[in-house]
């Protein structure tokens, strides 16, 4: 007898059709038809890979690297790896067998919390937070103890930190420690990060260190979590953001190789091993092109500069961004307090998209999150968009 379609009723597993839709994606479906849309939302950067890496990648591909390669990581990768990072932030690894390679820093987050985390052992993550962590977490069967940083100007401090380890019902673990932020572009002094290390070391935290936008730090010289805390944290980077390598998908887990052999079991599992051609032009990336984040942070810089002027002109209450490519700002008073009513009507009447700060914590309702990571003409004209979309706004209210 054929079993019709509605009499197959084995569930799907819960954890996963318990999962929230991420926010990021969700508001990026309700607009993806809008006609004639500036999108200042994804973080993608506005750059061309460089030259050389794509020589090397012509290359590989050429030499017929189309083989499985070292699981972790080819040696000399991870070698231009630890080196790179290393000189840079005065890391104290020096060994290649400190570095895992994964498919971007997506696929590092699960491997991280896959490793560190038993059943309902709890994280702390400050927010607003990259929506994201909190799906990887929920499959890690992981608890999220969020902290809300709004009140001290988006920064964590040693006291929040405090205050939510002893009013935690359950075992603390571990903190995710993402900055320069998605999405606030806050990041911290050395004098801050000490601060903070005290703490997480008072309290036997694991640090999860994502230091993705390292190289977009402004103002200042960026300091690594693990140069302070190298036996309790963990190193979470990539070449998306610095070398405009999105869609390579090269991350790096960059820790004492204690917690790197474990890892790897994890990463094993889930992934095995990334293409070798790809690896070959990250090695490019990381050594002949080392230094084409340089560029790329003073044009981001010149960028945040000439934009936050102009929101501010609006009515936005702006978080002023030390690093990364993203301004979040309140919207105007007179434009209400809900960002994603206020996103789609600007995505809808005035074609600009931008992202809804409630997407990345329920304590910022009100706020947005706008991508500067696109070209100086697409933020010219979103800027005369804006400037339509508010004259006829606020003219409709006083007629």
């Amino acid at each position: 007898m054929k079993m019709t379609k509605n009499e197959f009723v084995q569930p799907l597993n819960p954890k996963v059709t318990s999962l929230a839709a991420d926010g990021l994606i969700g508001f990026q479906k309700k607009v993806r038809d809008i006609p004639d849309l500036l999108r200042l939302t994804f973080g993608e950067p506005g750059f061309n890979v460089d030259g050389a890496i794509k020589d090397a990648v012509i290359s590989s591909v050429a030499n017929n690297n189309s083989h499985y390669s070292d699981a972790q990581g080819e040696r000399d990768l991870r070698q231009a790896a630890v080196k790179y990072y290393a000189s840079r932030y005065d890391l104290p690894f020096e060994s290649e067998d400190n570095v895992i390679v994964t498919v971007g820093a997506s696929e590092a987050i699960n491997v991280i919390f896959m490793t560190l985390l038993n059943e309902n052992e709890g994280l702390l993550i400050p927010e607003p937070a990259y929506t994201p962590y909190t799906a990887s977490l929920d499959l890690a069967h992981g608890t999220k103890i969020t902290i809300n940083t709004r009140p001290t100007d988006f920064k964590l401090t040693p006291e929040l930190v405090a205050d939510a380890v002893e009013q935690a019902n359950v075992p603390v673990k571990a903190i995710l420690f993402n900055y320069p932020s998605n999405p606030t572009g806050v990041t911290y002094t050395r004098d801050e990060l000490e601060a903070l290390a005290d703490v997480f070391k008072r309290y036997h935290l694991w640090v999860i260190s994502d230091e993705i936008y390292a190289q977009l730090t402004y103002d200042q010289d960026h300091v690594s979590l693990s140069s302070l805390l190298p036996e309790q944290s963990i190193l979470m980077t990539g070449l998306s953001k610095s070398h405009a390598m999105t869609g390579y998908r090269i991350g790096f887990i960059i820790a004492d190789q204690a917690f790197i052999d474990e890892a790897q079991k994890v990463h094993q599992a889930l992934t095995f091993a990334l293409p070798k051609f790809i690896q070959d032009g990250a090695t490019v990336a990381l050594t002949t092109a080392a230094d084409v984040a340089d560029d790329m942070r003073d044009t981001y810089k010149r960028r945040r500069d000439w934009l936050v002027p102009h929101l501010e002109e609006f009515g936005f209450e702006v978080v002023n961004p030390e690093g990364a490519f993203y301004i979040f700002a309140k919207i105007p008073d007179d434009m209400g307090h809900d960002s994603e009513a206020f996103a789609l009507d600007l995505a809808e009447n005035g074609h600009v998209a931008m992202i809804p700060g409630s997407a990345f914590s329920e304590y910022t309702p009100e706020y947005v999150r706008i991508s500067y990571a696109a070209s100086d003409e697409d933020l010219q004209e979103a800027v005369r968009r804006m400037s339509a979309f508010f004259a006829a706004k606020r003219a409709n209210v006083n007629a």
